[in-house]
């Protein structure tokens, strides 16, 4: 079941935090880059981010999460998706991924990024329609690359 997770509920974000660090430790060894700013976060950065968590919730239970951040009425940023690896390939990413376009479908623009040696990510933005449109080197060998989706209305 997919829902709102609160980031005033400690128990909720004890459980972000922890899927974080189990996905994104997962990226940092896929794209060769530990400095992952979802890795960075503490409880507090967390719980302050300021982001929208979507939350797919088995039996109480976080397996899988999708951020988003507006900054403006006309585009809304994925800042994290996560699944835990134990339920990769459960269609949990695909199902984030349509309901938050499905909730947001009047934003003109969505805006994510990922490493773009990150192959499972690129493939589920690419899937969904978005469509590169920049790439910096972050470290030597460390490309990431921004992706962009028009919402057609």
């Amino acid at each position: 079941m997919i829902s709102i997770c609160s980031l005033e509920d400690d128990e909720m974000v004890s459980q972000i935090w922890r899927l974080q660090h189990i996905a994104y430790r997962l990226e940092a060894e896929r794209i060769g880059f530990d400095e992952i700013p979802p890795l960075m976060d503490t409880f507090d950065t967390l719980r302050s981010c300021g982001e929208t968590f979507h939350g797919w919730i088995e039996d109480g239970d976080l397996l899988g999460a999708l951020a988003v951040q507006s900054e403006s009425s006309d585009s809304l940023t994925l800042t994290r998706m996560m699944v835990h690896p134990d339920h990769f390939r459960k269609g949990i990413a695909d199902s984030l991924m349509k309901h938050v376009l499905n909730e947001y479908h009047h934003i003109p623009l969505f805006i994510v990024s990922t490493g773009t040696l990150n192959a499972p990510a690129v493939a589920l933005y690419r899937k969904h329609g978005f469509r590169p449109v920049s790439a910096v080197e972050v470290a030597p060998g460390v490309e990431l690359t921004t992706y962009h989706l028009h919402n057609v209305k």
